[in-house]
């Protein structure tokens, strides 16, 4: 009798955490590039934003605020500490999962697009109002830096989200398919 081989489950779960932390890392080496085409008036895409966002879209409210939080501390070690950049990310990574929940989205790269877009815009005011509580720079200089940033990152990350979204969730669409029983 043939029966059908079943792999090992924890092998699976080793190789999915892997490819999730390799992905992730590979969007903390990216952030600081500036290639020809990735860079619109001086800024990039937030890299991890568009893996927060990625994440979160079909996971619990709790996984994508740890998400946002461990990639934001992270980042934060990368960058300077003030402000910080966990609070927008983890604000990014509830947001998205909620959205998920009150299901006012479509799985589609469009919908993705335009979340990203609209958490990029969120996540740079989070981090210009805190610029504004510190009281280094007067509130019109912030305003002024805060449009040009805001919109620029967003228009950049909502255009390169599919890059990072389409492949990640296929990997994780097919891991949960292959630990069904």
């Amino acid at each position: 009798m043939n029966t059908p081989v079943r792999r090992q489950p924890n092998l699976d779960i080793l190789k999915a955490w892997t490819v999730t932390l390799a992905s992730a890392f590979l969007c903390l080496l990216i952030l600081p590039v500036r290639l020809p085409g990735m860079e619109l008036a001086g800024i990039g895409p937030n890299w991890l934003l568009v893996w927060v966002v990625a994440w979160s879209v079909k996971r619990p409210v709790l996984q994508g605020a740890l998400a946002g939080l461990a990639l934001g501390l992270i980042q934060d070690g990368m960058t300077a500490t003030d402000p910080t950049h966990a609070l927008s990310l983890v604000v990014v990574g509830v947001l998205t999962a909620r959205l998920r929940k009150q299901r006012y989205i479509q799985e589609d790269f469009i919908s993705v697009a335009l979340i990203v877009f609209g958490m990029a815009v969120l996540a740079e005011t989070i981090l210009a109002l805190q610029f504004a509580i510190q009281g280094d720079r007067t509130l019109s200089e912030i305003w002024t830096h805060h449009q040009r940033i805001a919109l620029s990152s967003a228009i950049l990350s909502s255009l390169w989200a599919p890059v990072i979204y389409f492949p990640l969730n296929r990997w994780w669409e097919e891991m949960k398919l292959t630990n069904q029983p």
